[in-house]
This record gives structure tokens, C-alpha cells and sequence, in this order.
């Protein structure tokens, strides 16, 4: 069976993707569940922002996919008991062209991913923000895709062509892949134009939207500046709360728990 896989993805920038990344990775980990965090974006916050120094990072991603280096042999193990990380580095930006003469590039990361899948419960992978080739290599390689969207007034803008870019992998490259939600960030109960955004997502999307919303909140915003998620930096923290019940939703979702209704109440 092997993990479930996820991936975190929104080409548009801003929207709280590697924050959601970090902290849903550290939420199933701290819930006991062996859980891998993949840092596929060449910007690499989510490897400072689980702790490590990117000047004594020696391998990444980027040796598995152009180097033939083993997953195995790039795994860290993060201060959070449960949760690893396999590294990214600036390079991950020329992976993209050296993949082009790859037989089957589309599927190198799922490769790389099957020799280890059975360690873990949930693999979680910070997609890169953009629709390129190690993005498209991410939603080959997961089961499901987590779209964060900000409580913004273009919140929609830019999100009909990830969805097109997930439908296409869907019925060439990855028949299984699903939604696994739309999850609505940076939310402030305060705007009207939040509670705007939030419902006219519903709307549109249904079902497919998360009952967790994702707070506006400094501590979720400060913690990455210190190497920690939110739920080691301020476990009492809104932002800790948030992600704690979005790992929760999705172990219900996947029938691996139940919530009682006080979780799925939200402010």
C-alpha cells in the first residue's frame, strides 16, 4: 500500500502553499503518523522552514532526479519525531532542462518516491510555483492535490489553469491523481470581502473546499523565520490549531480517523 502522497500545489505565489506544506506535514506528525515532507520548490522554504541551513545541505531533490542518487540517501530527519525531509536547493532551476531528454520525464519523482513509500504514512511534497516540469513531475507522482487559495479578491485568478493542468496529468499521466481539496488561507473573519471569497469558492466548488479555513495569524507568520512549524513555535496558536484540524479533516477524508463536530466547527 505505501503512503498516501500528497502534493501542495498553486502556481500563483503568495497564497500560503509551503506554509501549508510545512505545517500539514508537522500536524500528521505530531498526530503519530510517519510522515515524509518532499521540498520540490527550487526556493526551498520548506527545508529552512522545518529547521535546516540550506549552506550545510550536501544533496537534495535535485541528485535524485539528475544524479541517480537513491531517495534513502538524501532523507533528514527533522527536530519533530515522525517527520523527515527530503531537501531542495537552488539547482532544482536546471533540473527542469536537463529533464527535457529523459525517457519518461514525467515520471521520474514517482520513481524516485517508490523505493521509499512504504516507510512512511503521508508523503507531503511542496510543489514549485509554477506549471513546469517538476510541478507536473509532483502531480504524477501523488495521489491527490491539496489547492491552497488566499481569501483574496482574485482568489480564483490563475486557478483554471492548474485545474486544467491537473486534468490533463489526470487522463495521460496519472488516472488516479484526485483533488484532495481546495484549502481557503490567509483568512481574516474581520473583511467582508473574506466571507465573500470563502462563499463564493463554496459555490463554485462544493464539496471540493476544506471545512478548515486557514486563519490569518502572526505566529503561523513568524514561525519560519525560526526553522519551525507552527505547531513546535506556538502549539496554541490559531495557525497551530488550523493545520492541526486540516490533518485531521484529511485522515477522516481517508477514513483514518474520525472528528468529533467541536473540530469541525469554524470560527
Amino acid at each position: 500500500m505505501g503512503a498516501r502522497i500528497i502534493g501542495v500545489a498553486n502556481q500563483k505565489g503568495g497564497v500560503g502553499k509551503t506554509t501549508t506544506a510545512i505545517n500539514l506535514a508537522a500536524s500528521l506528525a505530531v498526530l503519530e503518523f510517519k510522515t515524509l515532507l518532499i521540498d520540490a520548490d527550487p526556493q526551498a522554504n520548506s527545508t529552512t522552514g522545518i529547521g535546516f541551513d540550506l549552506h550545510n545541505i550536501t544533496t537534495s531533490l535535485y541528485d535524485c532526479l539528475v544524479n541517480d542518487v537513491a531517495a534513502q540517501d538524501v532523507v533528514l530527519k527533522s527536530e519533530i519525531p515522525n517527520l523527515d525531509l527530503i531537501p531542495s536547493h537552488i539547482d532544482l532551476v536546471g533540473a527542469e532542462l536537463e529533464m527535457v531528454e529523459y525517457p519518461q520525464r514525467e515520471s521520474v519523482l514517482k520513481n524516485i518516491i517508490e523505493a521509499i513509500k512504504d516507510r512512511y504514512d503521508f508523503i507531503v511534497i511542496d510543489c514549485s510555483p509554477s506549471l513546469g516540469l517538476i510541478t507536473v513531475n509532483s502531480l504524477v507522482a501523488s495521489n491527490s492535490i491539496i489547492v491552497p487559495v488566499q481569501c483574496e479578491f482574485f482568489a480564483l485568478e490563475g486557478l483554471g489553469k492548474l485545474l486544467n493542468t491537473i486534468k490533463i496529468v489526470q487522463s495521460r499521466l496519472n488516472t488516479e491523481l484526485q483533488i484532495e481539496g481546495i484549502l481557503m488561507t490567509m483568512y481574516d473573519g474581520r473583511l467582508r470581502l473574506c466571507n465573500q471569497v470563502v462563499s463564493e469558492v463554496r459555490r463554485h466548488f462544493n464539496e471540493m473546499v476544506f471545512d478548515t479555513i486557514i486563519h490569518r495569524n502572526t505566529r503561523l507568520s513568524e514561525a519560519p523565520s525560526v526553522g519551525k512549524p507552527v505547531v513546535l513555535y506556538d502549539a496554541e496558536s490559531k495557525g497551530a490549531v488550523n493545520y492541526l484540524n486540516l490533518a485531521k479533516e484529511i485522515l477522516q477524508k481517508n477514513n483514518l480517523t474520525t472528528m468529533s463536530q467541536e473540530e469541525r466547527i469554524i470560527e
